[in-house]
């Protein structure tokens, strides 16, 4: 008989998260694996022995389908670094320990960057001791900047919320144009990498004129330079719209956002980015005199279930499937990855990839997707981004609002004999 399946969600989550979660699930019970924990807050919680049987708590279809469309991390998630081997040894004797305790033989991580740098660590240490479990990472991140993958899931969602979002500012905008000038800055996640701030550029069509300005991570930003674009554009026309990433800087390398006052760290030393936007209204009321409004989706963008794509949520699925599938086949130490097939029509496969080649590593918006002035993106980059948000996955609403899964663990007893 096979053993067990273990599986956490770490980072900022997704719309379509659980979908990958639903997939490892659905995927490690039809392979005959005898039991499916979940992690309770990552590997962090792990550590302190927070896990639970997700047999208890999807119970059917029903809750299989509502787990699909569940926003945020269902088994709850951490911003958790472990150390390298050499530092701390302990806290490796002791995921081990728990390990072998749970009878573990699949140890699935659904993340991006920083979680597949947890898979590397742990199948790097069941190489030197020889340990028996397989450890596979399943791609997670709205930033779409995995190495080695098409894209990843999660993005296509945040991308299709981002673009309508941007469409509906933009109505929003034009309701006040009759004389009155009025510029409105729009700032989207994206620390390094671009791919969620191009997104915006989606929402120019027949019934929109879309922004009339994207600033991307990728090139250094220029604040004088960045009001002159707007005082010209104000010189033609009522209402400008600026979409910015909020991880912009100038080019001696200092985030906007640090203008604004941003200094705290999170987990990682990473500067928590927020106030972009903000500190730039401001900057351009002053400079010239016109109304001005900052819109931060900020977490919006990321928990959007309600408008997840089709395509986004069934790649998701599939890709937890594959976590199990690899690990079955005998792979460790890789991540599974999404192929594009081809574009016309939309089609992808799964693959797996060592995660050596992708933890730490970071895919931005390539040079010649943006264009030449650096305040826009090109047609190449929105034939990549379009066939990702299509379809819609239609939320079960119970008087008048969507249904989610949810764990209830409010009279769960943690100190009950739990494991084989």
């Amino acid at each position: 008989m096979k053993g067990n399946v273990l599986v956490g969600q770490s980072g900022g989550p997704t719309a379509v998260i659980n979908a990958s979660l639903a997939g490892v699930f659905k995927t490690a019970k039809e392979r005959g694996y005898n039991k499916v924990y979940g992690m309770r807050y990552g590997i962090q919680g792990f550590m302190d022995e927070q896990y639970v049987d997700l047999s208890d708590h999807i119970k059917n279809e029903l809750d299989l389908e509502l787990l699909k469309r569940t926003p945020s991390a269902f088994l709850g998630t951490c911003r958790y670094k472990l150390p390298e081997i050499h530092e701390d040894k302990s806290v490796y004797e002791r995921i081990f320990e728990l390990l072998d305790k749970l009878d573990i033989e699949v140890f699935i991580y659904i993340g991006g960057n920083d979680s597949m740098d947890t898979i590397r660590k742990l199948f790097d240490y069941s190489l030197l001791t020889g340990a028996k479990q397989k450890f596979v990472g399943c791609p997670k991140t709205i930033d779409n900047d995995l190495a080695i993958t098409d894209h990843t899931p999660g993005f296509g969602s945040a991308a299709k919320y981002i673009a309508t979002s941007t469409k509906e500012i933009i109505c929003d905008a034009m309701g006040f144009s009759y004389k009155k000038k009025n510029v409105n800055i729009v700032e989207i996640m994206g620390r390094n990498a671009g791919w969620l701030t191009g997104a915006a550029a989606l929402s120019k069509s027949e019934d929109c004129e879309g922004p009339d300005l994207i600033y991307l991570p990728e090139l250094p930003f220029d604040i004088e330079g960045f009001v002159e674009e707007v005082k010209k554009l104000l010189e033609k026309k009522d209402v400008v719209v600026a979409v910015v990433s909020e991880g912009i800087k100038t080019k001696e390398g200092k985030y906007v956002c640090e203008y604004a006052g941003a200094d705290s760290l999170d987990a990682f030393g990473h500067i928590q980015m927020s106030g972009t936007a903000a500190y730039l209204a401001q900057v351009v009321k002053n400079e010239l005199g016109c109304k001005t409004r900052a819109i931060e989706l900020s977490t919006l963008q990321r928990a959007a279930a309600h408008l997840a794509s089709k395509i986004d949520v069934d790649e998701a699925f599939n890709v937890g499937g594959a976590t199990v599938k690899a690990a079955d086949e005998g792979s460790s130490g890789v991540m599974v990855v999404i192929d594009r097939v081809s574009d016309d029509p939309y089609q992808s496969a799964t693959g797996v990839y060592d995660v050596h080649r992708i933890a730490n590593g970071e895919k931005v918006v390539p040079r010649k997707w943006i264009n030449k002035a650096g305040n826009y993106v090109t047609e190449e980059f929105l034939d990549y981004v379009r066939p990702l948000i299509q379809g819609h996955y239609t939320p079960m609403m119970v008087e008048g609002l969507p249904r989610h899964l949810s764990i209830n663990l409010k009279n769960y007893d943690w100190s009950a004999p739990r494991g084989k």
